[in-house]
């Protein structure tokens, strides 16, 4: 229920939340709650602080993107976490998204929020094309580098620097995980696949004068 509040509000910090769940007939307060969204991993947005998994040491790298107008496929990435309830606790998924056309060029699925599955989502990314600037907080620069991609991050993390991607996950949560109850990561793994298969490339989407993800990516880079 709160996973599903969240998706609809994911500005609601500890005391909305309290009092929203209160209104439910939950007896939580604000100490309850704020421990039950730490532990899914969530956070609500607003101008604060992101979470990653850079390390003491790890490199920064400024924001690139202030008023840069995003006009073609692979000019600009993204990247974002968020986690899928299971019947047995949760997984943590991650999906990179070309912001122009919405594509989803890769996602991974993991029982643990390490740094090792998004490498692995980024090095099947790069198997597809390459950014020209990858717009992420997470700790996985080194391949990025070594390509001559831009790295943006910023800081103070910036509420809509991700905005394509968390509009993503209320897709892919209302879509598909509330309709099916995951019991096993496995499951998750099997629906999110046939999912994401769909949303790529059958899903008409409004803002792309209902087009396909595939379409544009592809179509407008001529690289079918």
């Amino acid at each position: 229920m709160t996973d599903e509040q969240y998706t609809k509000a994911p500005f609601y910090r500890v005391r909305r939340m309290t009092a929203w769940l209160r209104a439910q007939g939950y007896g939580v307060n604000p100490k309850q709650v704020r421990r039950f969204l730490r532990r899914l991993g969530l956070q609500a947005i607003y101008p604060h602080r992101r979470i990653g998994f850079s390390s003491p040491g790890h490199k920064l790298y400024p924001y690139l993107l202030e008023g840069v107008k995003v006009e073609r496929p692979d000019q600009v990435w993204g990247a974002d976490i968020t986690y899928i309830s299971l019947a047995q606790g949760f997984a943590y998924l991650i999906a990179i998204m070309d912001w122009y056309s919405r594509y989803v060029v890769s996602w991974e699925v993991s029982s643990t929020l390490d740094s090792r599955f998004c490498a692995e989502a980024l090095s099947k990314a790069l198997w597809t094309s390459r950014p020209e600037t990858f717009n992420t907080d997470q700790g996985y620069s080194s391949p990025l580098r070594s390509l001559e991609v831009r790295i943006s991050m910023d800081g103070r993390s910036r509420v809509y620097d991700n905005i394509f991607v968390e509009r993503l996950w209320r897709t892919v949560k209302y879509e598909e995980v509330y309709l099916h109850a995951y019991q096993t990561i496995s499951e998750a793994r099997q629906g999110l696949g046939a999912y994401f298969l769909f949303y790529n490339m059958e899903r008409l989407h409004q803002s792309l004068s209902y087009r396909k993800p595939s379409e544009v990516y592809f179509g407008a880079s001529a690289r079918v």
